[in-house]
């Protein structure tokens, strides 16, 4: 009988794609079924049918990674629902550990580590990346959601709590909605997949522009919504200065090329978003 389904959804990438499904393949057994939802995908899904012919891959054509997880949980009848993301690379023993963490709470949220996909030194998108990306232990235990990228949960705790909506910060507002109704989130360190850091400039900004779009929809657009998102968007200059001690004592950087490109980064990606942020509030829109 199956008891899990591992739910991927995919847009696009299908390098990173057959790289997560080679962690999770062997790790395989009669209690898990593995399903991709494609996003419609431009790009040509032979070669991962050629890898992997047995996989089962559905289409879902409205945009976004929301409406994929909703169409994986509609195309499974399994209890439990593991969610990761198509770039990830998951540990040996995720879908195990998956499992035996599951009772610890209704919604389990686990560690990202973060990796470099190109060789030294970092650029400075890759050194931010390194200090600042992923920090699932803080999503959870102070802002109360978990990343969908690692993330186990129930049926009846999905369907209690209704899909994840596009267009929002989705795992933030699906984890809040959970919560909100009475179910328990919990981090369980021992939960660990592997997320590449962005390599530059266009693919960091391009996050943080998205994630910004998707705050905004959280955060609402009544007059006094937009008060308080121009307030945090004015604290983005001293959040600089708040994080530069975290760049300058950081053990995963090398060097202080590193430490500077990182600071770089950190000051550019700031006054983005706090020009991204005063538009909003301004015109409610990007």
């Amino acid at each position: 009988m199956v008891e899990a389904a591992v739910i991927i959804p995919h847009y696009n990438d299908v390098e990173r794609l057959i790289r997560c499904l080679d962690t999770l393949a062997p790790q395989l057994d009669a209690r898990c079924e593995l399903l991709v939802v494609d996003n419609n995908s431009t790009v040509d899904l032979a070669p991962i049918r050629a890898a992997y012919p047995d996989l089962r891959i559905v289409t879902e054509a409205k945009k976004g990674a929301a409406e994929a997880r909703n169409r994986g949980v509609a195309e499974t009848k399994a209890p439990r629902l593991f969610f990761i993301d198509s770039d990830c690379v998951a540990d040996p023993d995720w879908i195990a550990t998956a499992f035996a963490v599951a009772e610890r709470g209704d919604l389990v949220g686990g560690h990202v580590f973060v990796f470099d996909e190109t060789p030294p030194p970092r650029s400075g998108a890759e050194a931010f990346e390194t200090i600042f990306a992923f920090d699932f232990r803080r999503y959870i235990e102070e802002k109360g959601f978990s990343g969908t990228g690692n993330l186990v949960t129930r049926r009846d705790v999905f369907e209690a709590t209704g899909p994840f909506i596009a267009g929002l910060s989705e795992d933030l507002d699906w984890c809040r909605r959970a919560t909100a109704k009475g179910y328990r989130l919990v981090y369980a360190e021992e939960l660990r997949v592997g997320h590449p850091s962005r390599q530059d400039w266009a693919a960091l900004s391009r996050k943080w522009r998205r994630l910004t779009e998707e705050g905004f929809g959280v955060n609402g657009s009544g007059a006094m919504d937009r008060l308080r998102w121009a307030g945090k968007a004015l604290l983005m200059p001293v959040s600089i200065l708040a994080h530069i001690p975290k760049v300058l004592r950081h053990p995963g950087l090398n060097g202080v090329g590193e430490r500077m490109r990182a600071m770089g980064t950190l000051a550019r990606l700031r006054l983005a978003r706090m020009g991204w942020m005063l538009r909003q509030a301004l015109f409610g829109k990007l």
